[in-house]
Parts: C-alpha cells; structure tokens; sequence
C-alpha cells in the first residue's frame, strides 16, 4: 500500500535523517529501488518527473505498475509514489491516477500566484490523504546548454508557502539538477538556517543530490533537510554498467542479448547507488 510521504519525513526531521526520492523510469529502477529499500528497511519515495510519467504511458499505468510489484515482491516499507516538479494540471492528473504525495513547482509563477495555486492543491490532497511538496526559489540545472548556479529562496517567502498546509518544503539554496559544474559555490547554509528558523518543523527537501559532497549533505540534514532527491546519479550508474557489458561483448555470448541479461548489470548498479545514498542518508533501519 502507497503511503503518503508526511509521516515519514516527519519522523526522518526529528530523527536527523533524511529519506531518499529516487526517481524512476521504468520498471529495472523501480524493481532496482523497492528491492535496495526493503533489504535495508529504509522507507523510500519514488518520484516520477512528468517527462517520465509519459514516456511510461501515463501516471495509472505507474500506479499500476508500482502497486503491483509492490505487492508480487512483499515490500512492507513505507513508500510513497510523487510527482517531481509537477505543473498544477500534472499534480491533478496524478491526484486521479492514485499517486498518494505531488509535488508542485509553482517557483517559476510570481509569488503571489505561487500561494494562490499551492492553496487550492493544499484542499485537494487533504481529501486524498495525500503530501504536498511546494518550491520556493527555482532548482537550477541544464536547460539548453545553459547552467543555471540555482537560487537562494527568500526566506520570508519559505515561510509565506509553509504556513499554507503544505507538507514538506523545496528550497533553493544554491543546489542544480544534473551534474554539478567545476566552478559550482556550493550550498548555501546560511541560506537553509534562515528557512529552518522561520519554517520550525516542516522538513526541507533538497533537489539535485547528484554529486553534493557528502559532508555538504551530512550537514544540510542537520539544517533540517529531511527529503533528498537523486536521479542523475542512478543515470550515470546504469548507463556506465550497461556500456561495460556491450563493450566487453557480453551481449555476443550465448543469449547475452535478453533485455534480462543486458539490463541486469545496469539494475546492479542503480541498486548500489541506492544503498549508497540510503546509508549516507541515515535512513536505513527506520521503516
């Protein structure tokens, strides 16, 4: 059963942990992740970014594949299904498909029409037993070839957001989508202290984990992180496994061939992300 991410976060903020979103893209990364979160016991959420969603056909088929091997693989810890960086009518279309947490990236909207759509979604879930992510300033990242550094969000404007119901936070504080630039600043933890003092309990997510050094993110957890995204450095571990295994010509022995032998290394190696990132995180034991 798909739980909404809430409960979890709530208890990773007071434990000082953070519990990870993996995205997933098809089903060797959500069959790579459920397997590596339940090993570890370690609640998990698989975010499906609406490019995702429609390359697998739609958010009822995810819902349907996500329940259902949840169901034939016995997974008893927490998860929840989210959509990353929803736009208003995504968040809908997922609130009718059965995903139980959305995301909705209002950053690119004026602040004032930011809260006006973030409130009525903060209604809509509430009936669905649903979570609300909110962002407050943009996630930069790669958008045709041009890098964003990433935002520092307006304290005052977290808050403004936090006070509407929502259930956990986005906020910029310097962190991109895809893989970080050599001149990159780093993280802004003044920045992420200001929001912490003024958002008190609701736990801060931070995008674009990706190649954040590990004591950047062991500190950002003690600022109150408590939700952290990774997608890219999955990308990159499948693709450098599969490349591995054609360049060794393991698909020219036997059936090497199968998309079950081919993709298998691939899901290896999203699997030893996975655990890498839980461990990191200090989410594993605290299904």
């Amino acid at each position: 059963m798909l739980v909404s991410a809430t409960e979890m976060l709530q208890k990773a903020k007071a434990g000082h942990y953070a519990v990870g979103q993996f995205n997933i893209n098809n089903l060797e990364w959500t069959k790579a992740i459920l397997t590596t979160a339940q090993e570890l016991n370690s609640p998990v959420i698989l975010g499906v970014s609406e490019g995702a969603g429609k390359y697998m056909t739609g958010y009822k088929t995810v819902v349907g594949m996500v329940n259902g091997m949840m169901e034939e693989l016995n997974i008893t810890v927490p998860v929840a299904l989210h959509l990353d960086h929803g736009s208003y009518d995504g968040c809908l279309k997922c609130v009718e498909a059965g995903f139980s947490s959305i995301m909705f990236d209002g950053s690119h909207y004026p602040i004032d029409e930011n809260v006006a759509k973030t409130k009525e979604l903060v209604k809509i879930v509430a009936e669905h037993n649903m979570s609300l992510e909110a962002e407050v300033g943009s996630i930069g990242g790669e958008e045709d070839g041009v890098v964003g550094m990433g935002e520092c969000a307006d304290p005052d404007e977290c808050k403004r957001v936090a006070d509407l119901g929502i259930n956990f936070l986005a906020a910029g504080i310097g962190n991109i989508h895809g893989k970080y630039p050599a001149n990159w600043q780093g993280l802004s933890f003044e920045t992420l202290d200001a929001i912490q003092k003024l958002t008190g309990d609701m736990p801060l997510v931070l995008h674009g984990g990706t190649g954040i050094p590990a004591d950047m993110i062991k500190k950002a957890i003690s600022l109150g992180v408590s939700k952290i995204n990774v997608n890219t450095e999955c990308q990159l571990a499948f693709a450098d496994a599969t490349r591995k295994y054609v360049e060794a010509g393991k698909d020219l022995e036997g059936k090497g061939f199968d998309p079950r032998k081919l993709l298998a290394p691939g899901s290896e190696a999203i699997k030893e992300t996975v655990r890498e990132k839980i461990n990191l995180f200090g989410s594993a034991g605290k299904a």
